[in-house]
């Protein structure tokens, strides 16, 4: 997560789980903000950042997945973002890259 967001300053609190694929890298991210900012604000500043895709229609298909979306790709596949119900300033992120293309 640090390396993907090219931010030292995060804090990770990692579960790893190892699916056989050629390429791709994907994670379920709870992050916690300053300050509380809605999913709708999320998708808007993360559709902002360079090298991030966001992919979050509520619907088959409306997400992004390492082997469909980011395998070839430099970019970033971020979608399902939600307010996280367990924490009033959370929110949790699927997060989709090439890990070959990324590290």
């Amino acid at each position: 997560t640090r390396k993907i967001f090219g931010d030292a300053e995060i804090q990770v609190n990692p579960t790893a789980v190892r699916v056989p694929v050629f390429y791709g890298h994907s994670e379920a991210i709870h992050i916690e903000t300053r300050e509380k900012i809605s999913a709708q604000q999320a998708r808007e500043l993360l559709s902002k950042a360079p090298g991030v895709v966001v992919m979050d229609e509520r619907g088959d298909g409306g997400y992004p997945t390492a082997v469909t979306d980011a395998a070839g790709k430099d970019d970033v596949f971020v979608g399902r973002i939600r307010e996280d119900i367990s924490h009033p300033r959370g929110l949790n992120l699927w997060v989709v890259s090439d890990n070959v293309r990324k590290g």
